[in-house]
């Protein structure tokens, strides 16, 4: 893996966002597609899309990547409270 390829935070819609923590929690295209209650083929595509935003080229580097920009919390690892949308406090600095 490149680590130049992962180091850009992709622009993902919040639908997208919804897939990659469901992702991140080992459910397989068939089983995010349940819980959604959407086709395999939507989960499918949207994981494709994701793939391409975020530069991963397969599920564990989307997870690496995840984690890289804060955007799952796994077994309390990378976890912190959200600014709100007025702050622009990164999440490093909350931690002391």
């Amino acid at each position: 893996m490149e680590a130049e390829k992962l180091s850009h935070e992709a622009l993902l819609s919040t639908r997208e966002l919804e897939i990659v923590e469901l992702v991140v929690t080992g459910l397989s295209n068939h089983k995010i597609a349940q819980q959604l209650d959407i086709s395999k083929r939507t989960v499918d595509n949207h994981i494709s899309n994701i793939l391409k935003k975020t530069g991963a080229i397969n599920r564990v580097e989307l997870v690496r990547w995840s984690l890289q920009w804060g955007k799952v919390c796994l077994d309390n690892v990378n976890c912190c409270s959200l600014p709100e949308v007025s702050q622009t406090i990164d999440c490093n600095e909350m931690v002391s």
